[in-house]
């Protein structure tokens, strides 16, 4: 776990990166995730240096006439001197980086320096020089807390999933899955890596047989992402390499628009919270995706693109904006059909408005569901999130009551939920009454509230009672006068 001190630590270099003239936050992560990574190229060097004494033919990473781009050499250089051998030198030297490390280049592809002093880059070599990197625990914690830093809200706000959200998501759909080899997960707007960087946690912590029974590569292989951003694919593709994962599946392509019958029945598990707003023009988008649904809105083409990408019995857990829910155009209720009839719907979590505060107010849901291909369930399983642990404005802070146990709780045993009433916190609903509601998915719709009555006072009753409150002030004034008198 990340402690204060390297919370200080990485508070200050962001600090004088914006002191020095960068006020893009994303660019902030991304330069001092080059600095991490450099630093880091240098310490595999050395791991390489160690095991060639048993294996002498290991391929360097810096070749004989690169040594002197290495960490230990570069970060002791006077700064002019440093500033001009990073835009000269060592940014071409990464994105060359082939062979054994070629993922590393994978990592860097089209990165740019962007320091724009001398003074500023030997100001911040200086401070990741004090930084803990050696264990991968304390760096992935770190990037962790870097990625937290992302507070642009409006059009960055997609990749700022709560990770309290992003963890109990996993929980619910890696807790009881049957995961060999040949299991994939995948996030199609994988923004920083989030949903992908739980998984492999919750595998380490909770699913340790999982790493026994797979090779170190088959276990990276169980793991993808893509995003259409470079920056996000860049800072991603780090986040799992810091988290464990060297050869990371991490594309930077349009899933919507790159789609193609590849990537058909490919998945196991998809985790995901898409772009909520945005459309596309019909010829941006593949056409296997609109076969599903005809329609421009982002949050249904990736619906769209998830059924299509999930294996027959495969799962999906995604985060939608309420109005996928009940929406009334023709697409909406195509999609919202298929989910419920052709396949398996296993619960809808609704969540309260706050939660993506202060990036966005809207309100979003969970839903769950099991690709068949023609089978449904008879009944889909409705839970109210009305506290996630935190306070609903803008400010998040952690508070009591979360749902979060018990949402976990009671989605791992179902079973146990059939007799619940309409009244309770969660509760089943038939599929044929969801069918016979036009596919409405909306909690609302079939949760019933209990009105307490309530027994107000007569209103000369209320008047009397003023009455005799006006008589009390009378006599005290006249108390008050009195004393006011005599002195």
């Amino acid at each position: 776990m990340i402690t204060n001190e390297l919370k200080n630590q990485v508070d200050k270099i962001w600090e004088t990166f914006w002191t020095g003239g960068i006020s893009n936050p994303l660019t902030v992560v991304e330069q001092f995730t080059f600095l991490i990574f450099i630093k880091s190229l240098d310490t595999a060097q050395i791991k390489i240096d160690k095991r060639k004494k048993l294996s002498p033919d290991l391929k360097d990473i810096f070749p004989a006439d690169k040594v002197h781009l290495r960490w230990e050499s570069v970060s002791n250089l006077p700064a002019q001197d440093m500033f001009e051998l990073f835009q000269n030198q060592m940014f071409p030297f990464i994105k060359n980086l082939s062979g054994e490390q070629s993922a590393f280049a994978t990592y860097m592809k089209d990165a740019s320096f962007l320091i724009p002093t001398a003074k500023l880059l030997q100001k911040v070599v200086d401070m990741v020089k004090t930084l803990n990197l050696e264990d991968k625990d304390i760096k992935g914690d770190l990037y962790e807390y870097l990625l937290s830093k992302l507070s642009s809200a409006g059009q960055n706000g997609q990749f700022r999933t709560p990770r309290h959200i992003i963890k109990m998501m996993v929980e619910l759909m890696l807790s009881e899955a049957q995961i060999t080899k040949e299991y994939k997960i995948y996030d199609p707007a994988c923004g920083t890596a989030g949903f992908l960087i739980n998984a492999i946690e919750y595998i380490k912590e909770q699913r340790p047989e999982i790493l026994d029974a797979l090779s170190v590569r088959e276990f990276e292989n169980l793991f993808y992402g893509s995003d259409f951003d470079i920056s996000m694919a860049r800072i991603a593709s780090m986040n799992m390499m810091l988290h464990s994962i060297e050869s990371a599946h991490i594309l930077n392509h349009d899933s919507l628009s790159k789609f193609d019958h590849k990537e058909e029945n490919k998945y196991d598990l998809i985790l995901a919270n898409p772009p909520f707003k945005g459309s596309l023009d019909f010829e941006e988008v593949a056409k296997p995706i609109l076969d599903v649904a005809k329609t421009k809105k982002t949050e249904l083409l990736f619906l769209s693109l998830m059924l299509k990408s999930l294996k027959v019995g495969g799962r999906c857990a995604v985060i939608v904006p309420d109005g996928v829910l009940f929406g009334s155009t023709k697409a909406h209720r195509e999609l919202r059909a298929e989910i419920v009839s052709n396949q398996q719907l296993d619960a809808i979590i609704s969540m309260p408005s706050g939660v993506f505060k202060p990036y966005a107010g809207v309100s979003t849901a969970i839903i769950i569901f099991t690709k068949t291909d023609g089978h449904k369930n008879d009944k889909v399983w409705f839970y109210d999130m009305q506290n996630d642990g935190y306070t609903l404005n803008d400010n998040r802070n952690p508070c009591d009551g979360s749902n979060i146990p018990d949402i976990l709780e009671r989605f791992k045993n179902r079973d146990g939920e059939a007799g619940r009433a309409r009244t309770e916190q969660s509760f089943f609903v038939p599929v044929s009454e969801i069918e016979a509601s036009d596919y409405d998915l909306s909690i609302n719709r079939y949760k019933e509230i209990v009105y307490a009555n309530v027994n107000h006072a007569k209103p000369i009753d209320i008047l009397h009672e003023i009455e005799a409150i006006e008589k009390k002030i009378s006599v005290g004034l006249q108390e008050l006068k009195a004393i006011i008198s005599e002195s």
